[in-house]
């Protein structure tokens, strides 16, 4: 067991150095920041090759092929030219990586005048082929290496000389002139690099020379399970590596693969069984289900049972291109590329799916391929159509079920390997909160240009999603010095999936920057209400019930008429007991309307209490129009109360004024006997703390959810 442990931690020591690596992160940033290309551009060539017949019929007709023109223009500068975005887009990443201080512009100007010359954009013969998915593994080779070299460059230029600044030119004009020179180094070595590879191996450029490596790689052997194995795995691996692995071998698809249909169809038209197991829709509809890596089988897995709901919201979006077997949006958005845990499944599935359909054609379980089907066309109708048989639909099924079987643990180890991450993320941020908590008020974390402010964007979305479900409230129970119970205040609880806890005055922080503080409140005070039965059971009959209200929400037209609606005809609220405690969130200013609403909440049954008195924003103005019954004192004046003379002295003070005021005053935070007796001697008798009780729960609840 022990044993199974530490390789498990290795594992994961592993994967977590992995991708630390500049030059993953530098790829999945980039490949990420394309996102928007990629959904637009799958719609796109959803649109366009949508596998109906007489839709196809209808688009290139349709005011005189305006349509299909339109769906052109659109493929045309999204997946037409993807590899020009992602050297644009690694290429900034990288440098945003590597935290340096040279302008993104210069490394991305560099890349791209690169990746141009490594993919033959100087041959009669260039075009948007040569610039599409297959060149991928190009445009990560210059985003990184070209970016690279920049980089070192600008940074030796600048130790070695002063800035060329050309008079009268504005910042980016100079910025630009000092990068000439490392842009105009780093071209010259990819051009010397290219010229090098087009003299020696006597090609047009480098690009073709691994097309020519992969034709001539296949060329070895016989056309058999062999080579169509070989295929899948070559073909898997070039996609991890961010190479388009299928449009990358398409040659070898159709110089070996292809015509096996042909075979097949001509042997039937002569009366003959059809014998070639392999061919391109072999391919496409058992083996790449959902594109490389048979992803419609971990589309089905995360769906299914990841808890992740970044990432099944994921799959969600990337459902529909991927039910016609496009899923690129999957496999950047993921991501795949250079994630380590995703390798192993993303290489056996395929090769699986193809072992068990070759065994399954060749038994003669399923009939051999003998129907032309469109890449596009889903499963279930593929394998129909391929086969002409149900068969083949069976196999497709039977393949889809196998894939997500595999592919379930790694699925859940993302999970696992992301809920690691977000908690260390999540205590990053609340002891950044906690430390500024004051200097935070006035302030917006979810409009932080930092990853605090990214941080509390996402926090913020679960949170008004968990509200939907409802609050989980704590009752901490309040009592006299006589021993008897007198109240309980709720306490509001987010036990969040990831993170467990979170700390209270985030969950209010959060509500209000997110604009939905008042549904908050009023959710909390509707559950009191709520859970009254059970509260008078456990801490005794007519028990006065606290509930924290912000100030900014209390003095509100909407809270006071939401109290009035649950009043209803009758005297439910005072009825029920029911204290609201005014926080520190926002001061009050005592105006006219304040002074009414306040008036309004008393005339209703309800008593009103200062939270936190003394500290913070709270002023004497809270007491001069008599309108609250009870003052719960500063905690840390309970807490300095033993050993600081001033905090007693304030608290006797406190004490005094309440009292010719006919208020009320509450300790919280009472932990010893020692601290509940002092503050008898100062005539405070009313206590809440876990001297008496912690925060409960009540019966058939969970501690939150």
């Amino acid at each position: 067991m022990q044993a199974s442990l530490h390789k498990q931690s290795k594992m994961n020591d592993l994967m977590k150095k992995a991708e630390q690596l500049t030059i993953v992160r530098a790829i999945r940033g980039g490949l990420v920041n394309i996102t928007p290309v990629l959904i637009i551009g799958a719609f796109a060539l959803i649109f366009k090759t949508f596998p109906v017949a007489a839709y196809q019929v209808f688009i290139e007709k349709f005011a005189g092929g305006l349509l299909l023109s339109f769906l052109n223009f659109v493929y045309s500068a999204t997946f037409g030219v993807l590899s020009v975005y992602m050297a644009i887009s690694i290429s900034r990443s990288y440098i945003h990586v590597k935290a340096a201080s040279a302008p993104d512009i210069g490394a991305v100007v560099s890349s791209m005048m690169s990746f141009f010359i490594l993919a033959g954009a100087y041959l009669p013969t260039f075009g948007t082929d040569s610039v599409g998915p297959k060149s991928m593994f190009l445009a990560i080779l210059t985003g990184i290496g070209a970016s690279s070299l920049y980089l070192k460059l600008h940074v030796s230029l600048t130790h070695r000389q002063k800035r060329t600044y050309s008079n009268g030119a504005d910042r980016e004009f100079n910025q630009m002139l000092f990068s000439f020179v490392p842009i105009a180094i780093t071209t010259a070595v990819f051009a010397a690099f290219n010229t090098l590879i087009v003299y020696v191996f006597q090609v047009d450029s480098f690009r073709m020379l691994i097309t020519l490596a992969f034709d001539k790689l296949f060329s070895i052997g016989h056309t058999g399970f062999a080579k169509g194995f070989f295929f899948v795995l070559l073909s898997s691996l070039l996609w991890f590596f961010g190479i388009h692995g299928s449009d990358t071998l398409e040659s070898v698809m159709q110089t070996y693969f292809a015509p096996g249909l042909a075979a097949n169809q001509a042997a039937v038209a002569a009366g003959e069984a059809p014998a070639e197991i392999l061919a391109k829709e072999f391919f496409d509809c058992f083996v790449l289900m959902g594109g490389c890596g048979a992803a419609i089988c971990l589309l089905i897995a995360i769906l299914i049972f990841s808890r992740n709901r970044a990432r099944r919201g994921l799959g969600l979006a990337a459902a529909f291109p991927m039910a016609f077997n496009i899923n690129e949006l999957m496999v950047f958005g993921l991501p795949i590329i250079f994630n380590p845990i995703m390798l192993i499944p993303f290489i056996a599935v395929p090769l699986v799916c193809y072992t068990l359909a070759y065994i399954a054609i060749a038994s003669g379980l399923v009939p051999m391929i003998t129907g032309a089907v469109e890449w596009t066309t889903p499963i279930i109708l593929g394998g129909f159509h391929a086969t002409r048989s149900y068969a083949g639909s069976v196999l497709q099924i039977v393949n889809v079920a196998v894939g997500v079987l595999i592919y379930f643990p790694f699925v859940r180890m993302l999970d696992k390997q992301d809920e690691s991450k977000y908690k260390q993320a999540y205590e990053s941020f609340i002891d950044y909160f906690r430390h500024n908590e004051q200097a935070l008020i006035g302030v917006k974390l979810i409009e932080q240009d930092n990853v605090y402010g990214e941080f509390a964007k996402i926090l913020c979305a679960d949170l008004e999603h968990s509200l939907k479900k409802g609050v989980v409230l704590a009752y901490q129970p309040q009592y006299g010095y006589d021993g008897k119970c007198m109240g309980a205040e709720a306490l509001l609880r987010w036990n969040h999936p990831v993170y467990g806890m979170v700390y209270p005055p985030v969950i209010i922080k959060l509500a209000e920057e997110g604009g939905f503080l008042a549904v908050l409140e009023e959710t909390v005070m509707q559950q009191v209400i709520d859970d009254r039965p059970k509260l008078f059971r456990k801490f005794g009959q007519g028990v006065k019930l606290s509930i924290n209200v912000t100030g900014s929400t209390v003095v509100t037209p909407r809270f006071l008429q939401f109290c009035r609606q649950l009043n209803g005809k009758g005297d439910l609220l005072k009825d029920a007991n029911i204290c609201l405690e005014v926080t520190e969130q926002a001061a009050l200013s005592f105006d006219e309307n304040t002074i009414n609403t306040l008036s309004a909440f008393r005339e209703l049954g309800l008593s009103l209490a200062i939270d936190d008195f003394s500290m913070g924003q709270t002023s004497i103005n809270y007491l001069k129009e008599n309108l609250f019954d009870l003052i719960k004192l500063d905690g840390s004046l309970v807490k300095g109360l033993l050993t600081n003379q001033n905090c007693r002295e304030i608290i006797l003070s406190i004490v005094k004024l309440a009292s010719n005021l006919h208020m009320t005053v509450l300790a919280e935070y009472v932990e010893t006997e020692a601290e509940r007796d002092a503050l008898h001697e100062v005539h405070c008798d009313c206590y809440q703390g876990y001297l008496y009780s912690p925060a409960v729960f009540l019966p058939n609840d969970s501690s939150g959810s």
